[in-house]
């Protein structure tokens, strides 16, 4: 069988369209109208291993990838969720991890390949893996997503707002933005109401705090703007003062990301001794919305149909079996 379907790949990569039966990873996801779907390839090897640093005790774990990639689903998505959504978590949280791995080694801080620690890698929670996060990682196992073969940057939120983001806008991302990220609509209408619509005010104090973490040291706190807003809406700038301008997803960051939920924001007014902030949405906005992620797959979109729609021109890609 192997045999039969590489010869089959072969004629594919010489641009001759067959049908073969029993070479099931050539026929790929089916198109939908409206939603681009990403090919799938054949897988490569054998699962890997791989070292965890585990934050809470301080010791180090090798474990199966897919046993971790299960621990990081429960840890960063709800494991009653419809199984698609868990499986688009999935082939995420294995992109990252590929990723990670591809590019600098994982966390060589730590001498491990992954950690458990959500400020250095991704979140993991083994303890809440149930038998829909298991299915959801089986049905994906090995699949990543990629880019012109590399891996890509495996961006997910809580709620879009709405509107997803540009790399640039949500997350002052440096280099060029990825021609996969794009803004889109995203069905973020079944999140919380404290997502969909929120307000929060911070004290001044705070805020001189994080502006001083960004480099910018002010006396007071007379005014703060919405300078540049991105393609979502975003606040990409926050003017303060009318003339100290610092970026909108680092003060995010530094004000706390639980906190000022988004940089979709609606307005910011100064009153007394606080900044209240009114926004939409929780994260920065870049690639898939985890609720965008629930309501399509409450509607019978596949874990293929989710991140074609979410990351633009992508393959998905089977690199273990």
């Amino acid at each position: 069988m192997r045999k039969n379907c590489l010869t089959v790949a072969i004629a594919v990569l010489s641009a001759v369209t067959l049908v073969v039966s029993g070479c099931s990873w050539l026929k790929g996801p089916q198109k939908k109208p409206g939603l681009p779907t990403p090919q799938q390839k054949q897988a490569a090897g054998p699962e890997p291993d791989i070292s965890v640093y585990m934050h809470e005790t301080g010791e180090k774990k090798t474990m199966k990838m897919e046993d971790y990639i299960a621990g990081v689903v429960a840890g960063e998505m709800k494991t009653d969720w419809p199984i698609a959504a868990l499986a688009a978590q999935a082939i995420l949280a294995r992109t990252f991890t590929v990723e990670r791995l591809e590019a600098v080694g994982g966390v060589p801080e730590r001498g491990t390949q992954a950690s458990t620690d959500i400020k250095e890698f991704q979140a993991y929670n083994a303890k809440a893996v149930t038998d829909n996060v298991r299915q959801a990682v089986n049905m994906t196992r090995g699949m990543i997503v990629t880019y012109q073969g590399r891996p890509i940057h495996a961006w997910f939120h809580a709620s879009a707002g709405g509107k997803t983001a540009t790399a640039k806008e949500g997350l002052n991302f440096k280099a060029a933005e990825p021609a996969y990220i794009q803004s889109v609509d995203s069905p973020d209408d079944e999140a919380p109401p404290d997502i969909k619509m929120w307000t929060v005010s911070v004290p001044k104090a705070e805020m001189m705090a994080a502006l001083s973490r960004l480099g910018q040291q002010v006396g007071s706190i007379d005014s703060v703007e919405i300078g540049q807003r991105g393609p979502s809406g975003r606040a990409m700038t926050i003017v303060i003062n009318k003339s100290t301008q610092v970026p909108g997803p680092d003060l995010r960051v530094n004000l706390g990301g639980t906190k000022v939920k988004s940089m979709l924001l609606d307005k910011v007014e100064v009153a007394g001794d606080t900044v209240t902030f009114s926004g939409r949405g929780s994260g920065h906005g870049v690639g898939m919305s985890q609720w965008g992620a629930y309501k399509m797959a409450m509607e019978g979109k596949k874990p293929e149909d989710i991140i074609g729609y979410y990351f633009k021109g992508v393959n998905i890609e089977q690199r273990w079996q």
